[in-house]
Parts: structure tokens; C-alpha cells; sequence
């Protein structure tokens, strides 16, 4: 199966793996005639099923190379990362796509996996969700995010638990702090994107989007409770009040290269971003 990765390159960078994703870099070498479709696993998108994210893939890619129109991928649905990365490992899928620092997260930690070279740079936003017409709740997480991205306190918290992670260490565990007869949100988390959101071994929650969190909850004066959910049901959980909030991922709204509700179901807003990630995509190494 991985005998194409190289065909399939050129075109693998102009597929979004996230929700979406904007264009950084100035146009691709053409790449070498062939078959060169691979399949790539990615995390189930929620309001496109498998088939129609095909299909838009496919208008996208003609839309944009137009030459190389006869290279493409098989994109293929998974609810969580533990069942993508296991399809990987078994060969079921060419390589699997992800951001930046979760493909660093996952290659410092397993020696036959790595980070695939592309000629593009894609990008999604990172923010929470909540329930349409939770305005007061929504307003509360912009204006901390703001404050927090205004007073530095992002800019350290994304040093502590991403950057200064090395040689396969483990971010330091999240102490979200009990405000006394304070009221308690419920945060729907899936442990899919390890650093920014993951729970260690020992069941504690970690993670830079975890941190902001708890920093978040102080800024609000509001107790958190953390629930986990699959990333196929994030949306229902919120949508059902099982959950307050969810952490998500959005496309930046100069985006042009998928809509921007591809993986934003009716009834949910977004908050403003916290953080942003380019895309990447991991397969095992060549034997």
C-alpha cells in the first residue's frame, strides 16, 4: 500500500485533514504520472458523511490541479484516534492526517512511525463549542480567551505543555482548581489530540487545551467537570445538555478551501480560537 506515497504527495497537500484549512505556500512541482491514490484515515467529520467529503476532495482537487486530477486519496472516517492509529499499524490505511504537534506527540513515542514531507502548509483553528443561543456562556469564553492571549498567558501555557515537551516526555498533569459554591460547566474532552488534549496513564487530565481550560475557570469564576466522549459524539453530547462545552476545531474563516461547516453540525457556535496548527500526516516508515 505505501508504494504510492511519494506519487501521492503533491496531492495529499492540498486535502484537509482537520475541518479545513488556508493555503501557505506557492504552488507544488507537478507531480510524477501514476496511480498514486492512498487512503488516509482522519477523525469523523460531523456534518459530511464519508462518502459526500469524498466527493468534495475530489471537486476540490480538480478545482485546483486540474493536471493532477487523476491523483487521489480515499479518505476514511474514524470516531477516535486509538482506532485510527491501530488501522495504521495494521495497513489499513496509507497514513493517517493530524496536526503538527500531536504527529511530533506520536512519532517522539513510536520508532516506525513518521512525519511525511509535503510542499504545502494547511492550518486549522483551534476553540471551544457550545449550544446555540448559549450566549452569556460563549461571551465569557471569548473575553477570557482574549485576555489571555493579551496578557501572555497563552503564549506561556502553549511553552509549558507543548514546546518544552521532549525525548517522549509526558506534559505535566492539569490541577483544574474548585471555586467554593461556584457554578460547575461540564467540558466534553476526547483525549484524540495528545498534547493539547489527553488523559495520562494514571486517569489525570493533561494537555495545553486542558490548561487553558483551567485558566479559563478562573477568569470566569465557573467549576469545571471533564466528561469524556468519542469525537464522533462530540456534537450530540452538546447538543443532547450532556455536556456544556467541547473543545473543536474550526476552519479559519479566510479559508477557501472547504466550507466551513463541514464539521460544524446546526446548533453549536464556536468561540474565537485559542490556538492554530498545520496539518500533518504520519505513516510507518518505509522497511
Amino acid at each position: 500500500m505505501k508504494k504510492n506515497f511519494l506519487a501521492t504527495l503533491m496531492i495529499v497537500s492540498l486535502l484537509i485533514a482537520g475541518c479545513g484549512g488556508e493555503e501557505k505556500a506557492s504552488a507544488p512541482e507537478p507531480a510524477p504520472e501514476g496511480d498514486g491514490k492512498a487512503t488516509i484515515g482522519i477523525i469523523t467529520r460531523l456534518n459530511a458523511s464519508e462518502e459526500k467529503y469524498n466527493e468534495l476532495m475530489q471537486k476540490l482537487e480538480k478545482s485546483y490541479r486540474p493536471s493532477k486530477a487523476h491523483l487521489s486519496a480515499n479518505y476514511k472516517y474514524f470516531d477516535n484516534m486509538r482506532d485510527l492509529q491501530l488501522a495504521l499499524q495494521a495497513g489499513q490505511n496509507d497514513m493517517l492526517s493530524t496536526y503538527q504537534c500531536v504527529a511530533d506527540y506520536m512519532i517522539q513515542r513510536n520508532d516506525d512511525l513518521e512525519i511525511l514531507k509535503t510542499d504545502r502548509t494547511l492550518s486549522d483553528s483551534f476553540c471551544f463549542a457550545t449550544r446555540r443561543g448559549d450566549t452569556i456562556l460563549l461571551n465569557e469564553l471569548n473575553k477570557a480567551i482574549k485576555s489571555m492571549e493579551s496578557d501572555g498567558k497563552l503564549a506561556d501555557l502553549y511553552k509549558t505543555y507543548i514546546t518544552a515537551i521532549k525525548d517522549g516526555a509526558e506534559p505535566p498533569a492539569v490541577e483544574i482548581e474548585q471555586i467554593p459554591d461556584a457554578k460547575t460547566i461540564k467540558v466534553a474532552v476526547t483525549g484524540d489530540l495528545p498534547p493539547l488534549d489527553l488523559m495520562l496513564a494514571d486517569g489525570k487530565p493533561a494537555g495545553f487545551s486542558t490548561a487553558v481550560l483551567a485558566e479559563i475557570s478562573k477568569r470566569i469564576g465557573k467549576n469545571i467537570e471533564l466528561i469524556n466522549v468519542d469525537s464522533g459524539a462530540r456534537a450530540t453530547i452538546l447538543t443532547s445538555k450532556g455536556a456544556d462545552v467541547v473543545f473543536w476545531v474550526s476552519v479559519p474563516k479566510d479559508s477557501h478551501l472547504i466550507p466551513s461547516n463541514v464539521d460544524r453540525p446546526a446548533g453549536i457556535d464556536l468561540s474565537v480560537p485559542y490556538y492554530q496548527d498545520s496539518i500533518a500526516y504520519v505513516s510507518l516508515k518505509e522497511k
